[in-house]
């Protein structure tokens, strides 16, 4: 497999590369993952099943658009494909680690989430959050999108899952247009998968990676940002001075928090459907 990828390194750099060096990587839930080596060049490489190659290729493409952006800093891609039952993803190799530009992340974040797009909320083609597929079909009402898309997807796999929830469904929808009343998202290139796993710095830089890119509400990227912490006041007071936030962001976090929620009930299980659904009574409240 290691002499497959090697080829295919090679023939995309235009320089043969021989892995003389592996080292795992910890972190990753998802998937394997392997830093390999010839002395002179080092590359990330994700490893998953051989049906997950469709989940590489979104994820390669999504960095490829990030980083024709030129806003955020993404390990770029460099081949994927399959070789025998594995699937892979080969990737620049960035050095995380030493000091951390907080300021930097986020006026980087806010310019990304400045690039717009005319077809409306969604993206070219689906992808995944985690493990999980994520429908990108282009729609152009927001409400519509996230309710059918989003939340209403993962609330249908968490049912599967045995999850049951005190307030109905319905009661969640109903509420939703009153928490929009004054604002109209515009549509922004996030992330979508922005917890503080998924940002580094490398040499001081911003990074973000393993993105679960689409077109929506800037929120969104915001509001998972605060759900597991880890971000410092600097980088929420850089992004408000380049794109400031609606007064009403405050009361739909929770309803963009939501969907991350039931997604980790969804791969994990465990107490996250209990959080689920103390946040959905507190989303109607």
């Amino acid at each position: 497999m290691w002499d497959e990828i090697a080829i295919a390194i090679s023939q995309v750099t235009g320089q043969k590369f021989t892995i003389g060096q592996q080292r795992a990587q910890t972190g990753g839930c998802i998937n394997e993952t392997m830093t390999v080596s010839d002395r002179d060049r080092h590359f990330f490489v994700k490893t998953n099943r051989a049906n997950c190659l469709e989940m590489f290729m979104a994820e390669a493409i999504a960095l490829q658009q990030i980083y024709a952006t030129q806003t955020m800093r993404v390990p770029q891609p460099i081949c994927w494909g399959t070789t025998g039952e594995t699937a892979y993803l080969v990737m620049e190799n960035l050095n995380l680690g030493g000091s951390q530009n907080w300021d930097a992340m986020g006026r980087k974040l806010a310019a990304m989430h400045h690039v717009t797009s005319d077809r409306g909320f969604g993206w070219d083609r689906h992808n995944t959050i985690g493990a999980t597929p994520q429908v990108n079909d282009w729609t152009k009402d927001w409400l519509d999108f996230w309710i059918n898309h989003r939340l209403g997807f993962q609330i249908k796999l968490a049912r599967r899952k045995g999850w049951r929830c005190p307030i109905a469904e319905s009661q969640v929808y109903d509420v939703i247009p009153a928490l929009f009343a004054d604002y109209q998202p515009q549509p922004a290139m996030v992330h979508g998968d922005l917890w503080g796993g998924n940002v580094g710095f490398a040499d001081g830089e911003p990074v973000i990676f393993d993105p679960a890119l689409y077109y929506g509400d800037h929120e969104v990227d915001l509001a998972m940002t605060e759900l597991f912490g880890g971000f410092p006041a600097q980088f929420y007071q850089a992004y408000q001075a380049s794109y400031p936030l609606d007064v009403g962001y405050h009361r739909r976090k929770t309803l963009y928090n939501l969907y991350h929620i039931l997604n980790h009930f969804n791969l994990f299980g465990g107490s996250y459907g209990l959080q689920a659904s103390r946040m959905m009574q507190a989303i109607v409240k």
